[in-house]
C-alpha cells in the first residue's frame, strides 16, 4: 500500500462504523512520516481526526486547514463554506457577497439534489491541485478524503460527473468534468475500502465495489479489514480446550468459565478469518487486502497507536 501514498488523492470509504476515520488518520500519519505534506479531509463538518491527533476540545472551526504538526494537516469541510469560497472565486466581489448572504440562494443550494456533494468533493479536488485557488494556500503532496459511508460516499464521488453530463457546457460542465476526470483516473486517485471481518460489512464492500465500477469507472486500489481478532489458540492448544470442554471435570467453576470464554474467542477469530478469506475471494487477486488487529481501546485511539497502525498498513 505504500505506493498509494504517492498519488495526489486517496479516498477512504466503506460501511459506517468500520473504522474509516481510523484508517484515514493512520495513512495520513504514515504519509507525513515519509516527508509528504499531507492533509486529511473530513466531510459534513466532522472533526474526529483532529480531536484524536491534536487533542482538540470544544467546537473546532470548519473549513480551516489546521497544522497538526510534522507535515500532517486537517480540514473539516462543510458544503456552505465550500459554496461561499467557490462563489467568491468565480464571481465579481459585489455579486459574490450578495449571493453568499442571500437566504434564498442558500435554500436553492440545499434543495438542488447532489449540489452539496459536488461542493464537498470540489473542495477536496481544490486541495489536491498544485495551483490552489485559495489565496496564499500551499499545495499538498497528498490529500486523504475520509469519505462518507458507502451510499453517500458513492454520491459524493459521482456528483461531478453527473453535473458535467447534465450541464453539457458552461463553467459547471467544465469544473465538473475536471473533477470527475481526476476521481476516475487510478493514476491520480486511489480508493481504499475499509470493512470489518463480519458478514454485512463484507457484503457491503463487495456491493460498493460494483457501484464504483459501474458509476465512476474506478476500482478499489486496496482494501483494509479493521479489527481482526488474533488466533490465540491453535493446534494442540485448541485441541486441549475442546478436551477440557468435553470432560467437564477437574477444572472447577472458574476453569469452566475460562474454557467457555476461550472457546468463544476461538470461534470469533475463526469467523473473522473466514470473512477475510471471503472478501479476498470476492475481490480477486488484483486487489490487495490488508488486515489491522483488534485493539482493546474504547475511548478512541491515541496518536502513537494510529502511527503504529499506519506503519502496519504501508510496511
Amino acid at each position: 500500500m505504500q505506493a498509494l501514498l504517492d498519488k495526489p488523492l486517496l479516498v477512504v470509504t466503506g460501511k459506517g462504523g468500520v473504522g474509516k476515520s481510523t484508517v484515514a488518520a493512520a495513512l495520513g500519519m504514515a504519509a507525513a512520516a515519509r516527508g509528504r505534506r499531507t492533509i486529511v479531509a473530513e466531510v459534513a463538518a466532522r472533526d474526529d481526526i483532529s480531536r484524536a491527533l491534536a487533542g482538540a476540545e470544544g467546537a473546532v472551526p470548519t473549513f480551516v486547514e489546521r497544522d497538526l504538526g510534522e507535515g500532517l494537516h486537517h480540514i473539516s469541510i462543510d458544503p456552505e463554506s465550500a459554496l461561499e469560497e467557490y462563489v467568491k472565486d468565480q464571481l465579481p466581489r459585489g455579486v459574490s457577497d450578495l449571493l453568499a448572504s442571500s437566504r434564498l440562494f442558500a435554500y436553492l443550494v440545499a434543495a438542488t439534489p447532489g449540489l452539496r456533494e459536488l461542493l464537498t468533493v470540489g473542495k477536496v479536488w481544490e486541495l489536491a491541485q498544485p495551483d490552489r485557488r485559495t489565496p496564499g494556500a500551499h499545495p499538498y503532496d497528498l490529500v486523504i478524503l475520509d469519505a462518507p459511508a458507502t451510499g453517500h460516499g458513492v454520491a459524493v464521488l459521482t456528483a461531478p460527473g453527473t453535473f458535467a453530463t447534465a450541464a453539457r457546457m458552461g463553467p459547471v460542465a467544465r469544473q465538473g468534468g475536471k473533477i470527475h476526470q481526476m476521481l476516475a483516473d487510478p493514476e491520480q486517485t486511489a480508493i481504499v475500502a475499509v470493512a470489518t471481518a463480519e458478514e454485512m460489512p463484507v457484503n457491503e464492500t463487495l456491493t460498493l465495489r460494483a457501484a464504483l465500477r459501474d458509476e465512476l469507472g474506478q476500482d478499489f486500489a486496496a482494501a483494509v479489514v479493521n479489527g481482526v481478532l488474533p488466533a490465540r489458540f491453535r493446534g494442540a492448544e485448541a485441541a486441549a480446550l475442546e478436551t477440557a470442554a468435553a470432560s467437564r471435570s477437574g477444572v472447577g467453576v472458574g476453569g469452566a468459565r475460562a474454557v467457555r470464554a476461550a472457546r468463544a474467542e476461538v470461534a470469533r477469530a475463526k469467523a473473522h478469518r473466514a470473512q477475510v478469506a471471503r472478501l479476498r475471494r470476492g475481490l480477486g487477486r488484483g486487489i490487495e487486502v490488508r488486515t489491522l488487529p483488534y485493539l482493546f481501546e474504547h475511548d478512541g485511539l491515541a496518536a502513537d497507536e494510529l502511527a503504529r497502525l499506519g506503519e502496519e498498513l504501508v510496511r
